[in-house]
């Protein structure tokens, strides 16, 4: 098994131009997106349709709501980390930000939440190609390995959203994390890119037993904290394992809970 890993988002063009078709694609956005993703599946939500630019959100939600009467389509998405306002949308203010403690069983339960964000829905959108194409997260890391064990891929590829043009470390730590589980110890079995081993490595090994303390020393986490009302998704994303779910994306392109 060939595992291979994206570091940041100058590397998905690059990506663009592979042949995906019997390849996983594994994305992960710890702050916050794909963790946002995961709770809100986790708690009921019918899907997450993520698209790149905000225009595409607003003008898919009232597509998608006037062509399916009797669903309840909502948005959700940031900028800089802020929720969506309607002087950015053009008049339309975002249901939901990128906060995962906003989506509340309450809220979200048989919603389709159409989202948008900086980094994350990007990166999901350039794997579409992909034969399986996955949101993870710390929060749902064990459940997604253990999907990716039970089925047959040619590689498995961990695309790391990132910061802007650059790489994330919490999204790197957490592909590390994956690695570790998916080819423990000197495991003979499977290939390794160079970027592959530097997540493990260089970052996850680095982290391993002060996870919660390196996120929030990363970029992404010391803009959160500055915040009052962000500063504990922090914490929460740094939760491991609390959900049992995979969050896969459909060739609609609609993620859903598996």
């Amino acid at each position: 098994m060939k595992i291979d890993t994206v570091l940041s988002p100058l590397e998905l063009p690059a990506l663009a131009q592979r042949d995906l078709r019997t390849s996983a694609c594994v994305v992960f956005d710890i702050l916050r997106a794909t963790s946002t993703f995961v709770t809100a599946l986790h708690h009921g939500a019918a899907g997450i349709i993520p698209v790149s630019e905000i225009y595409e959100a607003v003008a898919l939600k009232r597509a998608e709501s006037g062509k399916r009467k009797g669903e309840t389509f909502l948005l959700a998405g940031e900028r800089d980390g802020i929720r969506i306002r309607a002087a950015q949308s053009g008049g339309e203010d975002f249901d939901f930000g990128n906060s995962p403690r906003e989506f509340t069983p309450e809220k979200v339960r048989g919603k389709t939440i159409v989202s948008t964000t900086t980094n994350g829905t990007r990166a999901l959108q350039a794997c579409k190609p992909a034969k399986c194409v996955l949101a993870a997260s710390f929060l749902n890391l064990t459940a997604t390995v253990e999907f990716l064990r039970q089925n047959i891929f040619s590689e498995i590829i961990l695309v790391c959203a990132g910061t802007g043009d650059n790489p994330a470390s919490e999204d790197v730590i957490a592909a590390g994390a994956m690695i570790d589980l998916l080819s423990p110890g000197k495991d003979t079995h499977s290939h390794k890119t160079g970027n592959t081993v530097a997540a493990r490595v260089a970052y996850f090994e680095a982290a391993r037993w002060g996870l919660e303390e390196t996120i929030g020393r990363a970029q992404n986490g010391r803009r959160l904290l500055a915040n009052p009302d962000l500063r504990d998704d922090v914490v929460f994303c740094a939760q491991r394992d609390v959900f049992n779910l995979v969050a896969a994306m459909g060739k609609d392109g609609v993620l859903r809970k598996m």
